[in-house]
């Protein structure tokens, strides 16, 4: 009896675990025994066959080459190979004294009219394969185009199946939007983030400990703010889901990636590292431990501004917030706010961010059109496009945050109760939220010699007049932030970021 291999292949892992390769193997156990054959070994492999280079296929190719069996029987044809590049080699095989046998079909490998029919089968499979192909990204891109993402759920969202947008995780979307808002404190590398978010139980698919590149790809996928980004075609596609991080934060963490100022792992984690500049050069104030000290030094020479200690920063801070509690004089001319002029006010600014997104829409198509023409070429495109979805996801989401002039009102009136006591809260709060109540106060902090000045928000200073008038978007953001902040601290609800 002549020995052969006995070759059977399925496309995934997936049909691996069902009966269709123990059916490829009964069909040729049955065809070796009618034709006196015996199988010297078996060749498994669970990868598709649309690809050249499958380590198994391979494998045996060699062993045959090398004499190891006189044939070799596979189920089908497509079973051997669905590329053309694969198929070549393996039908020279009767060339180099191999027989080729075929379980479901009659096939002679020794006669031209037999290998004509098997080329013209291997043909048609790869064809298949192409159309197959096609359609797929038909589907794909259809899929996409209604808002839909068709692969599976990142971390932070869970799959509904086929059709349905995905939703965010109640327990790991959270943890997502954490590791945004820490990443964006500055405080934390890479390293120390991994560590956080593991104490706190965000794990991967498998339930084990992210890995570095894990996070890199959660901290830069647009996904998060309602974007869908496909790597391989460069576009960019609005999504349908539910967005969990905000779009300023998910910039900030973006600009911290790219400036690669995000702080290292070291000793030392100063408090208030890059949130300083100087006042006179504009240079960064750059934190040293110096005898059991924290020096904050401007780091261009001559300067005027040398050093400054860490204790006397916090010192002018808490000085600072002192200034801004509100008083109850401050209280009654916060209840006495003219309404009207505010919704109108209100209402402009609606009408402005929906001319600006019709404006914004209109670029993407006229974008595409220039695609089609010719004007543009693919890459350039996948920028552009990319830019003006990420200016849409800004202004649909400042429009979401608009609030109405009663929300605006009590908004801001929770706002003044907290100001009562800015300074008690500063206290209680831990480093990373104190961090965070300086930069959400405090656009622009400066040291001139040894002086510190500290320029507000506008809506800090309106407030005490008109707690209706909060200025643009960026300053909105700022004010909930620290709204909620506060309110975790007052009402004992923040276990320390």
């Amino acid at each position: 009896m002549k020995p052969c291999f006995g070759y059977i292949r399925v496309s995934t892992q997936k049909q691996g675990e069902g009966v269709s390769l123990e059916a490829q193997k009964d069909a040729i156990t049955v065809f070796a025994s009618r034709n006196e054959l015996t199988i010297a070994k078996w060749f498994e492999e669970k990868e598709t066959a649309a690809k050249s280079g499958r380590p198994v296929f391979t494998g045996m190719l060699k062993q045959l080459k090398q004499g190891k069996a006189q044939g070799v029987i596979i189920h089908k044809i497509d079973r051997s190979a669905r590329n053309l590049r694969d198929w070549a080699m393996f039908s020279e095989l009767p060339d180099a004294g191999v027989s080729v046998f075929v379980a479901t079909e009659s096939l002679d490998f020794n006669s031209r009219g037999g290998r004509l029919t098997a080329d013209i089968q291997a043909v048609i499979a790869a064809d298949y394969i192409r159309n197959l192909r096609e359609e797929c990204i038909k589907g794909i891109n259809g899929r996409l185009k209604q808002g839909l993402f068709p692969w599976g759920a990142p971390p932070g969202y869970l799959n509904q199946g086929g059709g349905k947008p995905k939703i965010p995780c109640p327990k790991t979307a959270p943890l997502i939007k954490l590791a945004f808002e820490l990443y964006a404190s500055r405080q934390y590398s890479y390293e120390m983030l991994l560590e956080e978010l593991h104490r706190r139980g965000l794990r991967n698919t498998r339930g084990g400990k992210l890995t570095l590149c894990g996070l890199g790809n959660i901290l830069q996928n647009p996904f998060y703010i309602g974007l869908m980004h496909v790597k391989s075609s460069g576009k960019t596609y609005q999504g349908i889901h539910e967005p969990i991080v905000p779009v300023s934060i998910w910039k900030r963490v973006q600009a911290i990636r790219n400036e690669r100022s995000g702080p290292k792992s070291t000793r030392h984690n100063h408090l208030f590292m890059g949130l300083f500049r100087c006042g006179l050069c504009d240079k960064p104030m750059v934190p040293e431990r110096q005898k059991g000290h924290v020096y904050y030094r401007c780091k261009r020479r001559g300067c005027a501004t040398k050093t400054i200690r860490e204790e006397l920063l916090d010192d002018a801070i808490r000085q600072e917030l002192g200034t801004l509690e509100l008083n109850a004089k401050a209280q009654v001319r916060a209840q006495n706010t003219d309404k009207p002029e505010t919704l109108i006010d209100l209402e402009e600014q609606r009408s402005a961010l929906e001319l600006r997104i019709k404006d914004e829409e209109s670029r993407l198509g006229r974008l595409e059109d220039l695609l089609i023409d010719g004007t543009l070429n693919r890459e350039a495109f996948a920028r552009k496009q990319g830019n003006i979805q990420l200016r849409l996801a800004e202004l649909r989401d400042e429009l979401l945050k608009l609030p109405d002039v009663e929300a605006l009102a009590a908004y801001n009136h929770q706002l003044a109760e907290l100001r009562k006591s800015l300074v008690l809260l500063y206290d209680m709060a831990n480093r990373a939220e104190k961090r965070m109540i300086v930069e959400n106060v405090w656009p622009n902090r400066t040291v001139s010699r040894n002086e510190v000045s500290f320029k507000p928000y506008s809506w800090v200073k309106r407030v005490d007049s008109d707690p209706t008038l909060l200025g643009g978007a960026h300053e909105r953001d700022a004010g909930r932030t620290l709204i909620n902040l506060l309110h975790k601290l007052h009402t004992g609800q923040l276990a320390g970021i």
